[in-house]
């Protein structure tokens, strides 16, 4: 982690052991750290993702920070090779690949006027776009946070449409109402789950953010 005088940030694997330890789904995968030997995983199943970690990089896809559909140990070698190479690269994240699903945001903030507030939004264009998040006080309570979700213009492609089955709203919820939990502490200066991704059955946390003020 990158200290400074006012916060300290954590790095993606960092955050989603966290939430793994809190119960969360995140997906399998192996942190190689720079200058440590790079030996491709026997307990990952291909295909893979291989990120960069680096406190100094806001945007992976800004610095081709991203290889995806990585089909087999030769493949995997170059990529990560490849990033350790990007200017300001502390490591390399090699996870499974996950499923399809709908992804969406749950993120947290302190605001300098109202203190710490939680934010739901669906991915996608839906945020790129229409800019559809929603915005509430944390803590919230599961009532608070269901309603929280209901705000969204595109929350009704969680209850299932056009034939498509619901999704797990209740994981969606629990992992709202526990971002709030850890905004509430006052510790943390901001959460940003991005994307969290939804299936009929559980989620995923595909990228996690989180600066802790110091």
């Amino acid at each position: 982690m990158t200290r400074n005088r006012r916060r300290v940030t954590f790095s993606e694997h960092e955050v989603k052991g966290l939430f793994k330890e809190m119960g969360f789904a995140v997906p399998k995968g192996r942190f190689f750290a720079r200058g440590e030997a790079i030996l491709p995983p026997t307990d990952l199943t291909f295909p893979l993702v291989a990120k960069i970690s680096s406190s100094k990089v806001s945007s992976k896809s800004d610095v081709g920070g991203v290889k995806t559909g990585i089909k087999d140990k030769d493949e995997l070698s170059r990529a990560v090779q490849e990033l350790m190479r990007v200017e300001g690269a502390e490591g390399v994240l090699v996870e499974e690949m996950a499923p399809q699903g709908v992804e969406v945001i749950v993120g947290g903030v302190i605001d300098n006027q109202f203190g710490p507030v939680v934010m739901f939004g669906l991915g996608g264009v839906f945020v790129e776009l229409f800019r559809d998040v929603a915005f509430g006080l944390a803590p919230l309570t599961p009532g608070d946070a269901l309603w929280l979700v209901q705000q969204t213009k595109g929350h009704r492609l969680l209850k299932g449409y056009r034939g498509k089955p619901p999704l797990d709203i209740a994981v969606l919820i629990h992992t709202i109402v526990a971002v709030s939990e850890i905004m509430a502490t006052g510790m943390v200066k901001e959460i940003d789950l991005n994307p969290v991704a939804l299936y009929p059955e559980g989620s995923l946390i595909l990228d996690a953010k989180m600066a802790v003020i110091s």
